[in-house]
């Protein structure tokens, strides 16, 4: 779990001159273990490029168009990568429709674990392993290495996240109070990105519903962001899934 920034200092050295950014970066898992992933639509195209050039990214549209697995992705290489200031990845998202999980069993990671299945399955096509058996060594390493972690909103008052990459996920299911608190977190040397669709919320309320779309024009005025919008042509899960996807986007539900 991230801790809270209090106050700014010079990096530690250590005995071997090597500072302790540096000395984080000696992990047992690099980027030499992942894949090369090309973009296969021209908006993730988009996507990639715009990472590449710094800026923060606001991922929005039609489900099934790659948009968080990119992000993981990136994030992944940026993170694993030796140049870059990014030391961990945290995926923030609404776990629960009541954006509270306290009453579920266990520590912040018990109550997350069935929501981070979809992300496993994610990283698992990212990395080249001989085996299941490999891959679970390989992910449970990840975690231990402190390189992905999973967060509820429920838990990041009063947090600050410095080095890192913040994936805020569905985040069309957040209001706009929740959103303000997640951008106000980001702190030196980091880089957030946001995925969803605000046609497919969760929300009831009205109020809440349209507070993604508020802090949408927000983005749209800042120069660090770059807005990508995903649409039917960028869907790249195949067969029955992506037929029925367009049959209903075409339909208007």
């Amino acid at each position: 779990m991230a801790k809270a920034r209090k106050g700014t200092n010079a990096p530690k050295t250590f005995n071997n001159n090597m500072s302790k950014k540096r000395m984080k970066r000696k992990k047992p898992i690099d980027a030499s273990y992942l894949r090369n992933i090309e973009p296969l639509t021209d908006n993730q195209k988009v996507m990639f490029d715009e990472w590449d050039a710094g800026k923060m990214i606001y991922a929005y549209g039609v489900a099934g168009t790659g948009k968080t697995f990119i992000a993981l992705y990136k994030a992944l290489c940026d993170v694993l990568g030796d140049n870059t200031p990014y030391e961990k990845i945290y995926v923030v998202r609404s776990l629960v429709p009541s954006r509270e999980i306290g009453f579920l069993p266990g520590d912040a990671d018990d109550k997350s674990f069935l929501y981070q299945v979809p992300y496993k399955k994610m990283v698992q096509a990212m990395f080249e392993m001989p085996d299941d058996a490999s891959y679970e060594m390989l992910y449970h390493n990840l975690k231990a290495q402190e390189t992905i972690s999973f967060w509820s909103t429920s838990f990041i008052r009063g947090t600050t996240f410095d080095n890192a990459i913040v994936i805020v996920d569905e985040c069309q299911n957040l209001n706009f109070h929740e959103l303000d608190s997640i951008i106000t977190r980001v702190g030196q040397d980091s880089k957030i990105v946001f995925c969803g669709d605000a046609a497919q919320t969760d929300l009831v309320k009205t109020n809440e519903r349209t507070g993604i779309l508020d802090f949408q024009k927000i983005l749209q005025t800042m120069p660090e962001f770059s807005l990508i919008e995903f649409n039917i042509e960028d869907i790249v899960r195949s067969g029955l899934v992506k037929s029925y996807l367009i049959s209903k986007i075409n339909m208007g539900l």
